[in-house]
């Protein structure tokens, strides 16, 4: 059979198959139901044209089967008959029809059209559609000049591992530019020779993770990304897909994205090792229920979020890619549905690549010069800027300041500072006379935000709009962007933010533009975005944050300016967001009574069963909204419900550091902060020497400039340095299982010279070094050091124990020293017991947890304890105690 025959066989297969399909469903119809679906199928138009009525009235079920063929086309045929049995209110029926359609049409089509033919057709689609994006101002601008580098990290998949503490990372993990040799990377084999199946990009709000997933579409369809290993790739917006009414299926959610309706696409998903998945905002999608039987086949009916729960959890389609984007916020519940995921993360621009944005975007040389340098000059503003979208809104307030001529200094310095600034200049762009009519129509807008934030929605339809009074309004042209959802018999409108940030935005807002009356009803009042379980909420937490900044009383004034609101409403909230932050601490580790610290459980005995990552990091999540208000009188008072702050496994940035610091220079007085088995960022780059200076260096020529250089500075130099605050009211910091290199230790001896409030200091398993013990111990021995009570649990303590002695003998506050999880040799006990005599010697508990001791050193001390009855001593074999069994212990 040649080609024309064998097309023409396949089209009139296609035609039979599709005229079997109608004709079953139609006969399922009642004569009432079919006689509506007659009339609605009246409007079903083609080209403008649609079936006269006269063939309609009195047809039958075979007789509208063969019409709706011969007029429509087979496939289209079945879409127009399936949109109609809804309108007709037959929707068991139409959702049989798609599924039958699905199941049994799509390998009928393979006979026009193979899967190997499909693919260059498939590409050639994807390219035309992601050729370009949209600006935020709705320009359409193509995407390799639109898409700006990145810096982008792989790290561990098992997150739950011991981090690798405060030391840098090995070079091979440094972030790198996030080119095509990168996004190669991220399916590359690891170290054992696996490669990964799901990849999750990660990183805050407005980083660009939706913009390099979409390049990397673009990349593939090119042919630069995954050369011979994936044949087809899909963009599944993962919270559209949420928002989608009525259940889908998989291969329904493929067939959307093809060009054809004649896709294969059983053949497609029968090869699923050959295709990619890019699920776009999957921390969108909430937690299921436990009991739900997880979706397995990818013709199966089902909601949204369980389509997608199947793909990630590789219960559909196992031997498919994944590429995950997701805000880092709870990762820890993102990755208990991901199957053995690899990490990376994404660290927005380098310092360079933000003088590069400048300049793309201002294009005029001496503008973006002027506007970079302002930037710079703001130390926060610059660091916030490593996130595009910040790093674009800045940009935009800055080249409305320089044409009006404004003063530059009135751009703040945290993200909602920003983005305030940013919505108050889009507003005065309107005339003044239109200001009431405004104020309004932001407080409309404010609850349309508020309403989709707290409940999933980020697509609004007109009827939304309709009943708040927003159509046409002036607000949503500045805000809001139209999007058109073509469908077979009617496009659908719906409405949503120029940027899912600015809905969070508008919705902490809408809680300060609320008349008061309003927030007297509870479902008005703050509650509904504060309480609740963290994880079930993680999709707030932009909002949380943007609800602290704005009640800054600087910006409290800036609102009241020009949206209107009351300072009633606006102490109400304040108060009320203060007494959450002070009851959030009363469900979290505090410090130990009094008189308990040093105990620790048998050793041997299982250690507790630690909490999940988004759990550990809720405390500096907690920070960072304390962070946005920027008035430490706040932070002062919200800190007092926190008598201790655990922060766990937390994979420090240089702006997690800032906020820490912030809140650290205003914590009240007894304040405890525990770091447990924490990591930094690396530097984002450094800076390479040329040749010649690095041969000038080997040769020896810049060692008189080595001598007199000074040190560099430590990563927690900024922590450290707030601890000498003269408000900062710490009193105590654990840093454990943190791996201090020698130039935190340096720095923390200078603080320790100067701190007013800190009385304890423990560390414990940080693998010190006997040049950071001996740097430590001169600050301890300053005469100004306050540190009374000091823990250093160390398993080769002994080798620099002779700085500890000397502490001993200096120190004119040190009454309570730990030791423990060493060995203690006989003459550094003999030692210790002749210092303990020393008369300088002001040390009144000497506790030696978990440490080894010979039966002579054991007498020593016990010698000199009858002798010095005010000085206590503990060992577990000191007064006829038993020794405890050999084993690991807790430190904590």
């Amino acid at each position: 059979m040649d080609q024309p025959e064998a097309l023409r066989s396949g089209t009139e297969a296609c035609a039979a198959k599709a005229r079997d399909l109608l004709q079953a469903a139609l006969e399922d119809l009642s004569q009432e139901q079919l006689k509506r679906f007659r009339h609605k199928l009246r409007d079903a138009a083609l080209d403008g044209r649609s079936i006269p009525w006269g063939r309609l009235e009195r047809a039958d079920a075979v007789d509208l089967a063969e019409q709706m063929i011969q007029f429509y086309g087979p496939e289209p045929a079945l879409d127009v008959a399936r949109k109609t049995l809804k309108r007709a209110d037959v929707r068991d029926v139409a959702a049989r029809l798609k599924e039958q359609r699905l199941q049994w049409f799509s390998p009928g089509s393979s006979a026009l059209l193979s899967v190997s033919e499909y693919k260059k057709k498939y590409r050639e689609h994807v390219l035309r559609q992601h050729a370009k994006v949209k600006e935020r101002n709705a320009r359409s601008v193509k995407i390799n000049k639109r898409f700006t580098k990145l810096l982008i990290a792989r790290e561990s998949a098992a997150l739950v591992d011991e981090a690798p503490g405060l030391a840098e990372e090995p070079e091979p993990e440094r972030a790198r530019r996030s080119d095509t040799h990168t996004f190669n990377r991220l399916f590359g084999r690891d170290e054992e020779g696996q490669r990964p199946l799901t990849v999750v990009l990660q990183g805050p709000a407005g980083i660009g993770k939706t913009m390099a997933a979409k390049k990397i579409l673009y990349d593939w369809a090119v042919g630069k990304l995954y050369h011979d290993q994936v044949d087809f790739a899909f963009f599944l917006p993962c919270r559209e897909l949420l928002e989608r009414p009525g259940p889908c299926s998989l291969a329904r959610l493929v067939l959307d994205q093809c060009p054809h309706r004649s896709a294969p696409v059983r053949q497609m998903l029968a090869r699923s090792e050959r295709l990619l998945f890019i699920l776009d905002g999957a921390d969108e999608l909430p937690p299921g229920p436990a009991d739900a039987a997880p979706c397995t086949d990818p013709f199966e009916e089902a909601d949204g979020a369980r389509v997608l729960d199947g793909l990630m959890r590789k219960t559909l389609l196992p031997g498919a890619r994944l590429l995950v984007t997701a805000r880092a916020t709870a990762p820890g519940r993102l990755q208990g549905r991901l199957f053995s995921p690899q990490c990376a993360e994404v660290r927005g621009f380098s310092d360079k690549d933000k003088k590069k944005y400048f300049h793309k975007f201002f294009r005029d040389e001496r503008m973006a010069e002027r506007a970079y340098r302002f930037v710079k000059e703001n130390e926060t503003l610059f660091a916030l800027c490593f996130v595009p979208f910040v790093c674009w809104i800045a940009c935009t307030v800055l080249r409305q300041q320089l044409l009006l001529h404004q003063d530059l200094s009135r751009t703040s310095k945290t993200t909602t500072s920003v983005y305030l600034l940013f919505i108050t200049s889009v507003l005065s762009s309107a005339p003044a006379a239109d200001g009431p009519q405004m104020q309004g129509e932001l407080r409309k807008l404010g609850r349309l935000a508020r309403e989709g934030t707290l409940r999933h929605r980020a697509q609004f339809p007109e009827k939304d709009l309709e009943r708040l009074e927003l159509r046409g309004s002036k607000v949503q042209t500045l805000f809001l962007s139209k999007k058109e959802l073509p469908g077979v018999l009617e496009t659908e409108v719906t409405y949503q933010f120029m940027d899912q940030s600015f809905q969070e935005f508008f919705a902490a807002l809408s809680y300060l533009l609320e008349h008061e009356k309003a927030l007297e009803a509870p479902a008005d009042g703050v509650g509904e975005l504060l309480q609740g379980d963290t994880e079930l909420r993680g999709h707030l937490t932009l909002t949380t944050r943007f609800l602290f900044g704005l009640l800054n009383a600087e910006r409290l004034r800036d609102i009241e300016r020009h949206f209107g609101c009351g300072g009633v409403v606006s102490k109400r909230v304040k108060q009320d967001v203060l007494r959450w932050v002070q009851e959030q601490g009363q469900g979290h580790p505090r410090a130990a009574p009094k008189g308990t610290e040093g105990t620790e459980a048998p050793e041997g005995a299982e250690e507790p069963e630690e909490e999940e990552e988004g759990e550990l990091s809720y405390p500096l999540e907690l920070l960072y909204c304390l962070y946005e208000t920027q008035e430490s009188t706040f932070v002062h008072q919200a800190l007092r419900g926190w008598p201790e702050l655990l922060l766990e496994r937390v994979r420090f940035s240089p702006l997690d550091l800032l906020v820490l610091s912030y809140c650290v220079r205003s914590c009240p007085a007894g304040q405890a902060l525990r770091l447990v088995s924490c990591a930094l960022v690396p530097p984002q780059e450094k800076k390479k020497k040329s040749l010649i200076k690095r041969l000038h260096g080997s040769l020896g020529g810049s060692s008189s400039q080595a001598t007199t250089r000074k040190p560099q500075a430590s990563p927690l130099r900024t922590l450290f340095e707030a601890m000498t605050d003269q408000h900062c009211g710490l009193h105590s910091l654990t840093l454990c299982r943190c791996r201090l290199p020698d130039s935190v230790c340096r720095d923390l001896s200078e603080a320790l010279r100067e701190a007013p409030a800190l009385r304890e200091l423990g560390l414990l398993h940080n693998r010190l070094s006997e040049a950071g013990l001996r740097v430590l111990s001169e600050g301890l021995a300053w005469p100004e050091c306050r540190v009374q009570k000091l823990r250093v649990w160390q398993p080769g303590l002994q080798e620099a124990f002779q700085y500890l002695t000397g502490v001993l003998r200096q120190s004119p506050a040190l009454t309570t020293l730990e030791l423990g999880d060493c060995q203690l040799s006989e003459p550094i006990v003999t030692n210790l017991c002749a210092v303990l005599q020393y008369p300088g010697c002001r040390l009144q508990t000497l506790r030696l947890t978990s440490v080894q001791l010979s039966e002579q050193s054991l007498k020593e001390l016990q010698a000199v304890k009858t002798a010095n009855p005010g000085l206590v001593i503990t060992h577990p074999a000191l007064d006829g105690h038993p020794r405890p069994p050999a084993g690991r212990s807790s430190a904590l």
